[in-house]
């Protein structure tokens, strides 16, 4: 039989945690079992409503259930932030290409992610920690506007406790129990615990975190092709048919999400 690429699996949300103000988490559970690599997305449907697209954050080894972390934006993602446990959903995908894991060994590996740009790092950090022998250390960067807006709260000191990845993060704006870092992201990025000659760096956030974070690992030295940017602008059907996502020559949910440097280096506009 041939399978119908347009048909989503019928999924139940089984649980929703609240995660800031305006971004949940929602814990999916497809009737069958359901695979995909970190930094691939889905389409989620959502009946009588229409589909979106979203990059599952959850660890691609468990194939029962998928987290997937959301921010509340528009009409679909607003919907599903007013929705409840226990009604079912759609899941079509996985589409797009993954980070490329086989090139990341024995590296060391930089992870620099923005605000609700974590959800999809989720996704590769939990790959990376359950392999984690075959890299030489995880650094993970991440930065939120406020202590308020940081998604994973109580994930990521557990993250800093592991062997091989160091762990630090910053806000924009801080408060009275804040006592972190106070700027944006690129000032962490200074003095870097990684080796440059076997080191690269996964990037993902909002296009102008995206844009300075590029431009600021060109600056301490990160080769072009040694920047993964996970580049999840306007994308539409997923099947690279109706022309949204189309990124100078290349079709985003086609060709990516997950694109190196040097590959969009020379396009135009890559950040609007």
């Amino acid at each position: 039989m041939i399978k119908n690429i347009y048909k989503p699996i019928e999924a139940t949300i089984e649980d929703i945690i609240t995660e800031t103000a305006n971004i949940k988490t929602f814990v999916l559970k497809p009737k069958e079992k359901f695979e995909f690599k970190a930094g691939q997305f889905i389409e989620l449907t959502l009946p009588g409503m229409g589909e979106a697209p979203f990059t599952p954050s959850s660890d691609p080894n468990i194939k029962e259930k998928i987290d997937v972390t959301i921010m509340k934006a528009g009409r679909i993602t607003t919907s599903l932030h007013s929705a409840g446990k226990n009604i079912s959903v759609g899941i079509r995908g996985p589409y797009g290409k993954g980070y490329p894991l086989e090139k990341f060994q024995g590296k060391d590996i930089l992870i620099v992610g923005g605000g609700v740009g974590l959800a999809p790092l989720r996704s590769l950090l939990l790959s990376l920690f359950a392999e984690i022998e075959k890299y030489n250390k995880i650094v993970l960067r991440y930065g939120a506007r406020s202590p308020h807006d940081i998604i994973y709260k109580e994930l990521i000191p557990k993250w800093a406790k592991l062997d091989r990845v160091n762990v630090m993060t910053t806000v924009d704006v801080g408060d009275d129990k804040w006592q972190g870092n106070v700027g944006l992201i690129t000032t962490i990025l200074k003095d870097l615990p990684v080796d440059l000659k076997k080191a690269v760096a996964i990037v993902c956030g909002p296009p102008v975190m995206m844009k300075f974070v590029s431009l600021k690992l060109l600056d301490v030295g990160f080769k072009h092709g040694d920047i993964y940017l996970s580049m999840e602008k306007n994308m539409s059907c997923g099947l690279g048919k109706c022309g949204h996502c189309r990124l100078g020559s290349f079709y985003i949910c086609r060709d990516g999400p997950v694109f190196t440097y040097e590959q969009l280096k020379d396009t135009h506009d890559i950040w609007d």
